[in-house]
């Protein structure tokens, strides 16, 4: 299982004062009342199990009491009151975050190539050129595309704003990255910028945005 390697990746990308836990997807973990998702295939029901106990366990590290954490209307996590947390899963791993306060994203992917038919649904011309300049272009695309799903996340608590892949504009620098709106998402700005950091671990890219 590659939980150790991966939180203590977690634990250096993240702010100071944000609680990290992992947990297997392949298991089944208890849920508590109102977190069941509906007509949930065994495996995704298992994925998402996985998903609800680090996120408990990020809780508690927090030194709050474990709570349900019962999926909304939009299908996002309901966290408690005051805190900001973030979900994300492989086939073969699964972290939760939690932080007082603040937006927070993070995403996990299997570090391989991006396949080739999503780069243009993902990537924006610029982002491709940079992905090709790459040494592993494919494994770069699939960063791209983990950054920009760690910095939705971390936006959507904020904005509730359902948008595609081309709405934020990726840069990268060393082992941090920025995304910049293309378009307003309130309270969000066009033009505004939210900072991550990324790293590699266990067979796996994760990315960070923490607001």
């Amino acid at each position: 299982m590659p939980d150790a390697a991966l939180t203590a990746l977690a634990r250096q990308l993240l702010p100071p004062g944000t609680a990290v836990a992992a947990a297997d997807p392949a298991r089944l973990w208890p849920l508590l009342a109102g977190e069941a998702p509906p007509a949930a295939v065994p495996a995704r029901l298992a994925e998402f199990s996985a998903g609800r106990h680090a996120a408990r366990a990020a809780l508690q590290a927090l030194g709050l009491p474990p709570a349900a954490i019962p999926m909304a209307a939009d299908r996002a996590p309901v966290w408690p009151k005051g805190v900001a947390g973030s979900i994300t899963h492989t086939r073969r791993a699964c972290l939760a975050a939690a932080r007082r306060g603040g937006g927070l994203g993070i995403d996990l992917e299997e570090d391989e190539d991006l396949p080739a038919d999503l780069w243009d649904s993902v990537l924006l011309p610029e982002e491709q050129d940079w992905a090709r300049g790459q040494a592993a272009p494919g494994r770069a695309a699939k960063l791209a595309f983990s950054a920009k799903e760690a910095a939705y996340k971390a936006q959507y608590a904020r904005s509730r704003r359902l948008f595609g892949f081309d709405t934020l504009a990726l840069s990268f620098h060393g082992d941090g990255f920025t995304a910049t709106f293309r378009a307003a998402a309130a309270p969000f700005a066009m033009g505004d910028r939210l900072q991550g950091r990324w790293g590699r671990a266990a067979g796996h890219v994760l990315t960070v945005v923490a607001l």
